[in-house]
């Protein structure tokens, strides 16, 4: 046996293993590794597990064997055997570099050369195997399905001759009616499949677009998740999926009358939050350093489509309410989610079930056909189905009232909608725009008409959804005609949006801000009483509600106090955020997941809350991390700066990041005790003596 070197820190000893490499044989050091390290048994090494936190790494070539100690530096000694082990690789040079890898640039890499390409998909042959499969398809013959929209029959034929090319896929290829026949579509309701997106010709062949999946389950372009995802894109220089994202949007508001929930034919008629115009303008200002007449062009497609949009979906009824001139979340279809795990709705069917003298399965089949009406049922469901295109799926701040809500998220969304539209027409276009007649009315073509809805949305807002005594912004129940007193972070949606007054801004950083603001980030709702608006099914918490918080909540209040002035308060938030995924990915095996507990530095995911926690399903090494968690990681780090960047390679926590000068480069001394802090399987590890 050679020499025994021990490596326990990136310190001085450290630097030892960044400049070895080792011949090992794959398998059996991993099986070792699994069998000492694993305790229970998930091919994960994390603080959860048991195992003596010290390994002695043995080399094929008469190397000296190292001890690898701690959590984190056995899991991506894990991590990176188990990437060998995929490449079906017997014998490797193992690169101590790697291993020792700080674990924001490790995360920050992994996200940008390896997470993003595992969520891209085309809906073409080189991956239709991938996109076709559905794990929430529940039905009695799930089998990978393809929808076509009715006008698009080149599309048709290229997947028809796809399913005869590959029979053991039971590819199934199917024909939209067209969009006007979509309110009647029980009839594909237990044929659950994907819709067709963007293709175009390379050498006289189709080729699907680019897109992006958020990950886990959700193997789908999804309308909000695609937007948050796509800011992280523009981050690693993906400047062409990105353009093909903002493609895809435009192709379903075309054919598919709106930008779809996600795209899958149970989706249909149900949107989510809107986000196009903040994507296209983002996406323009990239592509005009390099062709301006190009970015022009996009610009248009992009500000037509949404024009469309906004008049067609979001400020026409059944979402529009004529009263108060705000907008609500309402589908135009709606009835039993197919989507969701069967006996998601039992708590509640049960009783109608009883009431119809039926089973719950008959019931479901009953309903959904529309052989029996129960107006209760309908009310319910729409309400449910208003709750999953708010996006906030599920709260409950919304459940039970989510088509009556005027929600303060909404309104912000078309606020910014309507000053982006105004600053293209105003700005790139002269003055005016030519709109087509099937995107809106003529006057719309002008600046003046979208300042006039901006500045009438924004007189709505201050009068139904604006308390002064709380400093804060509430949702407005259109039906009781009165706000609500859930208190939200979507409040927040107000800075980034723009649509708040200084002093608004002001009230809400002094008022409402220290209600959210908790160690990992901002919480989605404050604390407050559970099932509010009756008798809920039985899970304790809902994902969207404390102690929960979402990259997307994180990356709007950075963008919104940026707007504002607070760029201290935008790094500090950004900072409590990027140490909490930090802190998440250095603890349990480099896991970067869907959302977090913002009160805990502990994986939020110990108990099963709705849906789970996407991201946590791997063995050995995450493959995609989750969509928009990615995106928020690699944004935050450009929002906190390189001096807070070189804080968060240390290991301060945010206090101590923000109290102490941190240097451009990170010194030996601090070196030395890097590791120890990062690898510490103590969640609560005291930092204050590395200072």
């Amino acid at each position: 046996m050679g020499q025994l070197t021990k490596v326990s820190s990136w310190g001085y000893e450290g630097e030892k293993l960044i400049c070895t490499s080792f011949k090992i044989e794959v398998e059996s050091v991993r099986k070792v590794l699994l069998a000492q390290e694993d305790s229970d048994n998930d091919e994960k090494i994390t603080v959860a597990d048991k195992g003596p936190k010290s390994f002695r790494l043995r080399t094929l070539d008469h190397a000296p064997d190292f001890d690898i100690e701690g959590t984190y530096c056995l899991s991506t000694l894990l991590q990176e055997l188990t990437l060998h082990a995929r490449r079906g690789e017997r014998i490797a040079i193992l690169q101590g570099a790697l291993i020792a890898e700080n674990p924001v640039d490790r995360t920050r890499r992994r996200i940008e050369q390896e997470f993003w390409q595992s969520l891209t998909r085309r809906m073409d042959q080189s991956l239709i195997k991938i996109v076709a499969n559905d794990p929430k398809d529940y039905g009695d013959d799930p089998r990978p399905r393809i929808y076509v929209p009715h006008a698009l029959t080149e599309q048709l034929a290229y997947y028809q001759n796809l399913a005869n090319q590959y029979p053991g896929l039971r590819l199934e290829v199917l024909r939209l009616p067209p969009v006007s026949e979509h309110a009647d579509m029980v009839r594909i309701r237990k044929t659950p499949g994907i819709l067709a997106l963007e293709m175009e010709k390379h050498d006289g062949i189709l080729r699907g677009l680019q897109y992006i999946v958020p990950g886990g389950r959700f193997n789908e372009f999804y309308y909000w998740d695609s937007h948050f995802t796509a800011i992280g894109l523009l981050e690693a220089g993906r400047l062409d999926l990105v353009e093909d994202i903002v493609r895809q949007m435009i192709f379903q508001m075309k054919y598919y009358g709106c930008i779809l929930n996600a795209n899958r034919s149970y989706y249909l008629g149900r949107s989510q939050p809107p986000f196009l115009t903040d994507l296209v303008l983002r996406t323009y200002k990239r592509i005009l350093d390099n062709d301006p007449n190009k970015a022009r062009d996009f610009l248009k497609q992009g500000i037509f489509a949404a024009i469309k949009e906004y008049h067609q979906v979001w400020t026409s009824e059944p979402r529009l309410d004529p009263k108060t001139g705000l907008s609500r979340y309402r589908p135009t279809r709606y009835g039993i989610p197919p989507e969701v795990e069967p006996g998601h709705f039992d708590w509640v069917l049960e009783k109608f079930a009883a009431k119809h003298g039926m089973t719950v399965r008959q019931l479901d089949d009953a309903y959904n056909s529309g052989k029996i009406q129960d107006s209760e049922m309908d009310d319910f469901f729409l309400h449910d189905a208003a709750v999953r295109e708010s996006g906030h799926d599920t709260s409950y701040r919304v459940e039970g009232q989510a088509a009556d809500l005027a929600t303060i998220d909404l309104a912000c969304l078309l606020y910014k909608y309507e000053k982006d539209i105004e600053w293209a027409i105003q700005e790139v276009f002269g003055g005016t725009l030519d709109v087509p007649s099937d995107c809106g009315p003529t006057a719309s073509r002008t600046p003046q008409y979208w300042n006039h809805k901006a500045a009438s949305r924004q007189a709505s807002v201050n009068k139904y959804c604006w308390n002064p005594e709380e400093g804060m912004y509430h949702d407005y129940n259109t039906a009781k005609q009165r706000q609500t007193q859930y208190e939200s972070v979507t409040t927040f949606w107000a800075l980034w949006s723009g649509i708040a007054s200084e002093e608004q801004a002001k009230s809400l950083m002094q008022k409402a801000l220290p209600k959210f603001e908790y160690q990992g980030g901002v919480v989605s709702t404050t604390r407050q009483p559970r099932e509010p608006h009756g008798k809920g099914p039985p899970i304790r918490q809902r994902q969207w509600d404390f102690p929960f918080g979402w990259a997307p909540h994180q990356m709007m209040l950075w963008d919104g106090l940026q707007q504002y002035g607070y760029h201290d308060v935008a790094k500090r938030l950004a900072y409590r955020w990027l140490y909490l995924l930090t802190r998440i990915a250095v603890d349990y095996n480099g896991m970067i997941t869907e959302r977090y507990d913002v009160t805990s530095f502990e994986l939020g995911t110990k108990e099963v809350v709705e849906y789970g926690n996407q991201g946590c399903d791997f063995r050995g090494v995450a493959s995609e991390g989750f969509g928009w968690s990615n995106a928020s990681y690699t944004y935050g780090l450009t929002i906190i700066g390189p001096e807070l960047v070189n804080a968060l390679k240390k290991g301060l926590r945010c206090e101590e990041a923000l109290n102490t000068g941190c240097d451009d480069r990170l010194s030996l001394a601090n070196q030395r005790t890097l590791l120890a802090c990062w690898n510490s399987q103590y969640v609560d590890f005291d930092f204050t003596s590395y200072r």
